[in-house]
């Protein structure tokens, strides 16, 4: 990546670390677009320049967590899906769990699934199959993770992995 491209993602960063710490006192509604650059301390143009609306910028913010956890993890497969790494999938969840509470609470559960779509979904050159395969691997696993916000996360990212296992992939 050249280093336009490293300041390009840092800017786009800063921007989603600052609507995030927005969406902590108010919601999505009434936060500005010049609040949020103001907060991150960039001109509006970058905020335009990047996104085109504010439940991209979670979106982006929760693909970034998730490429940085993946990479810290070593994960072989960082992006798409197979049913051997839904452990990763909860683990993931589990770690960011302050975070998918707040887009909860302000009701921006589109923006998180947007994320899951763009990591799991093969973004080109998969087969039909493939792609229907883990379209329904990205619904299922975001109606579970969904079921697990709203419960708190009651259970273990290892108990969610076996009742995905046990109760889903196995009937």
């Amino acid at each position: 990546m050249g280093g336009n491209a490293k300041t390009t993602e840092f800017l786009k960063e800063c921007l989603a670390d600052a609507l995030i710490m927005l969406l902590e006192t108010k919601p999505i509604e009434k936060i500005t677009i010049p609040e949020i650059a103001e907060k991150a301390d960039v001109g509006r143009t970058t905020y335009f320049r990047n996104f085109t609306g504010k439940n991209e910028v979670v979106t982006f913010k929760i693909i970034r967590l998730w490429d940085r956890w993946a990479e810290e993890h070593h994960l072989n497969k960082p992006r798409g899906y197979e049913v051997s790494n839904a452990l990763d999938f909860f683990l993931f969840n589990y770690s960011i769990r302050e975070i998918l509470n707040l887009i909860y609470k302000r009701e921006l559960q589109s923006a998180l699934y947007d994320a899951f779509y763009c990591i799991i979904m093969p973004q080109q050159g998969a087969s039909s199959i493939e792609r229907y395969k883990n379209s329904f691997y990205c619904y299922g696993l975001f109606g579970l993770l969904d079921e697990w916000i709203k419960c708190e996360f009651r259970e273990s990212p290892e108990e969610m992995t076996e009742i995905f296992r046990r109760e889903i992939v196995s009937d």
